[in-house]
């Protein structure tokens, strides 16, 4: 019995459930394209992938890429066009 009594006294609480945040369109169309890739990059069908972030105030915007050396040229011209792009969007 003194067993059970000591095993008792270990039990730590779990915290609180984080409370479900609502859903925000934009984000999850954000995962929806995230996700896509991912699955395109699984299957092999894609060779190279360019990024293009842009903080939520709008005020920086970041680039990133995985690609292989004849792609990377490429990539570049199209991010940069895609950058000026949401820039002037934004105005």
């Amino acid at each position: 019995m003194s067993e059970i009594a000591a095993d008792t006294n270990r039990i730590v609480a779990f915290p609180q459930a984080v409370a479900a945040s609502p859903v925000d369109e934009n984000t999850a169309s954000m995962i929806e394209v995230l996700q896509e890739q991912l699955r395109l990059a699984r299957e092999g069908k894609l060779r190279s992938v360019a990024v293009v972030s842009v903080s939520s105030d709008g005020g920086a915007v970041g680039t990133q890429w995985s690609c292989t050396h004849g792609d990377i040229t490429s990539l570049i011209g199209k991010l940069t066009v895609l950058t000026h792009d949401m820039m002037a969007a934004r105005k």
